[in-house]
């Protein structure tokens, strides 16, 4: 499930799109401004941003502009009033990677919202292909002409996870956080063991990598 951030500062217009979002099968998180985006994404990872610009203590501009310059690859699709082409000019340049203008349509935000994450290298049918190779999210399968492995949850959530952001470093603490959730009892020792499950089961398979990043965590690497 792809887990999105609402940024959004109008009480009543995060609910809807919360609301809109859960419908269509998104797992979402929401903050009321730029500066609590921040602090829920060094415990929560999110798969897409949707971001108002307008907002108290840090504004969608600064937000982005935050993000990318920590090397933060996520999807940002910004949400404002301001239409002007100005306007949107200052949002690209930030960093955003698409732009929707108040009163938004909820049909259409989820249009985009697929789209974006299509052209982030995530397929709304949950499937990653790589060369030869290609994860399943409905089947657990990775499979590699005929080799075909069945994962158990957990560690096809996990390789799918580094699969879909290629050269992103997720830490330990983000990983334990997105695939076993926050209450989970398990210490990060627990992704350690996962990995080496993973790097044993996919010897075979040439067209990435799972590199470790010391002290830190884990990034994928696409070899092809």
């Amino acid at each position: 499930m792809f887990h999105i951030l609402v940024v959004e500062d109008d009480k009543n217009l995060r609910r809807l799109m919360e609301a809109v979002l859960t419908q269509n099968g998104y797992h979402v998180t929401c903050a009321s401004d730029g500066q609590q985006a921040l602090d829920l994404l060094e415990s929560v990872y999110a798969d897409l941003i949707i971001s108002d610009i307008m907002m108290p203590n840090m504004d969608g501009y600064t937000l982005t502009k935050e993000l990318r310059d920590a090397n933060y690859k996520i999807p940002i699709l910004m949400v404002t009033a301001k239409e002007t082409f100005e306007d949107k000019r200052k949002g690209f340049v930030a960093g955003a990677d698409d732009y929707m203008v108040k009163p938004i349509n909820i049909d259409e935000m989820i249009l985009r919202v697929g789209a974006i994450l299509r052209r982030s290298g995530i397929t709304n049918d949950q499937k990653i292909n790589i060369g030869d190779t290609e994860l399943n999210y409905q089947s657990l399968t990775v499979c590699r002409g005929s080799v075909c492995h069945t994962l158990p949850k957990k560690e096809f959530q996990l390789l799918f996870k580094l699969l879909s952001y290629p050269k992103q470093i997720f830490t330990r603490q983000q990983i334990m956080e997105e695939i076993w959730g926050p209450e989970a009892e398990s210490d990060e020792r627990t992704v350690d063991v996962h990995i080496k499950r993973l790097r044993d089961k996919l010897l075979g398979f040439e067209e990435f990598e799972i590199v470790t990043i010391r002290g830190v965590g884990y990034k994928a690497e696409i070899k092809i």
